[in-house]
C-alpha cells in the first residue's frame, strides 16, 4: 500500500443525512458493504452507530462529529472495488470512493478518495472480538461528476478488471434491492449469478451507428421443489447499476367446474411490476428474457412470459397461461406483441 492516510474528520463536513426514513442497514459482511452502512447510519441520523464503525475516531467527541453534519443536506455515494492486503494476521482493505454533497442553497460538491478498513483474524480473536471497522481514509475536491470521480483503485497494483468491477457492483445491489431473496450459502457461484451482453439498436439510431452495450446480471433469488425464482440488475450506458421490474398481466380466470379443469374465460385486467421471474433464462440470439412458471409440479397449469430489450428496456412481448388442471398442457396466447401480422 502506498497511500498516505490522513484523519477522515474531512468526512462529517461532506457526509450528510438523507432521507431519516432510510430502512436499517447494519452490515459489516464486506468493505463496500460497512461503507454502505456507514452512510445508512448517517442518514437516519443514527450518528452512534456511524461512530462505532471507526477504530480511529474521526472527530474529538461524538457530539463534534455529529455536528459536522448540521448543514448538509443530502449525499450520494459511489463504492469501487476494493483492493485487498494481509500482514501479521490482519487483513487490510482500501476501498474507492466518490462523493456527492449537497448543502445549503442546493450547492453541490463532488469528493473523491479512500478508506482504509481493516479486519484481524476472526479465528484468532479472543473475547475483545473487534469486527471489520474502519481505520482511516483521505477525501478530495474533485470537478468531475460523481461516476467518473470514483478512483479505479486505491494502491499501486493497477485498476482492477472492470468486469470484475461491474459484477461486484452488481452484487452490491442485489443484496441491497433483494434482501428478501434466499439463496443457499453453497450454492455454486456460476448458479448463484450469471453474466450476459445485452445489445439493442436505439429507435433514434442511424443504420450506420453501432450497437448499444448493456451489461445484464442474472440473480438466483430462491428455489421451490419445482419453481426457482430470479432477479435481474442491469448496468446502462453509463455505468449505473438499476433493479429491473416486469410488466406481468393481472388476470381474472373463470372457471366451468369446480376442479378448475375447463376454463371459462381468462380476461387481463390490468398490469403488474414483477421483479422476481419464475424458471428464467436470456437469449442473447433474441435479445429476450423468457419464464415458465409451473402452477403445480406436474406442470399441466402454467404461464410463460417473453420481454424483448428495446431501447434499453425489457417489454413484455408474450404472454401465455395454461389455466386448466387437467393434466395436460394447452397454453393459450393472451398477449402477442412479438408475433407480428
Amino acid at each position: 500500500m502506498r497511500i498516505p492516510l490522513v484523519s477522515i474528520a474531512l468526512l462529517a463536513a461532506i457526509a450528510p443525512a438523507t432521507a431519516a426514513d432510510a430502512p436499517y442497514l447494519d452490515d459489516r459482511s464486506a468493505p463496500a458493504a460497512l461503507i454502505e452502512s456507514l452512510y445508512n447510519a448517517i442518514s437516519r441520523r443514527e450518528y452512534a452507530r456511524a461512530w462505532s464503525y471507526f477504530s480511529k475516531k474521526p472527530a474529538a467527541s461524538l457530539d463534534a462529529y455529529a455536528e459536522g453534519f448540521a448543514d448538509t443536506d443530502s449525499v450520494r455515494v459511489a463504492v469501487g472495488y476494493p483492493s485487498e492486503h494481509g500482514a501479521a494476521g490482519t487483513t487490510h482493505f482500501y476501498v474507492p470512493v466518490a462523493i456527492e454533497a449537497t448543502g445549503a442553497g442546493s450547492q453541490t460538491q463532488v469528493y473523491s478518495g479512500c478508506y482504509e478498513l481493516q479486519l484481524a483474524d476472526p479465528q484468532l480473536q479472543g473475547e475483545d472480538f473487534a469486527p471489520l471497522n474502519i481505520a482511516g481514509g483521505r477525501l478530495s475536491v474533485s470537478t468531475q461528476s460523481l461516476p467518473l470521480a470514483l478512483p479505479a483503485t486505491c494502491d499501486d497494483t493497477g485498476p482492477p478488471d472492470p468486469a470484475l468491477v461491474e459484477l461486484e457492483r452488481a452484487k452490491a445491489l442485489f443484496r441491497k434491492a433483494f434482501s428478501h431473496c434466499d439463496v443457499p450459502e453453497d450454492t455454486p457461484a456460476d448458479e448463484a449469478v450469471s453474466s450476459h451482453m445485452a445489445r439493442y439498436r436505439s429507435s433514434t439510431a442511424s443504420d450506420d451507428e453501432p450497437e448499444t452495450a448493456l451489461r445484464l446480471f442474472q440473480f438466483l433469488c430462491g428455489r421451490g421443489a419445482y419453481n426457482e425464482g430470479h432477479v435481474y440488475i442491469m448496468a446502462d450506458v453509463l455505468g449505473e447499476m438499476k433493479a429491473l421490474s416486469f410488466a406481468t398481466p393481472d388476470l381474472d380466470i373463470r372457471y366451468a367446474d369446480t376442479e378448475n379443469e375447463k376454463v371459462e374465460s381468462i380476461t387481463i385486467i390490468g398490469f403488474n411490476a414483477e421483479q422476481e421471474l419464475v424458471n428464467s433464462f436470456f437469449d442473447e440470439k433474441t435479445m429476450t428474457i423468457t419464464s415458465y412458471a409451473k402452477w403445480r409440479g406436474v406442470g399441466d397449469a402454467s404461464s410463460t412470459g417473453m420481454w424483448m430489450l428495446r431501447n434499453g428496456e425489457f417489454s413484455l412481448v408474450r404472454y401465455d397461461v395454461d389455466a386448466s388442471y387437467d393434466g395436460e398442457m394447452n397454453e393459450e396466447t393472451i398477449l402477442d406483441y412479438h408475433s407480428g401480422p
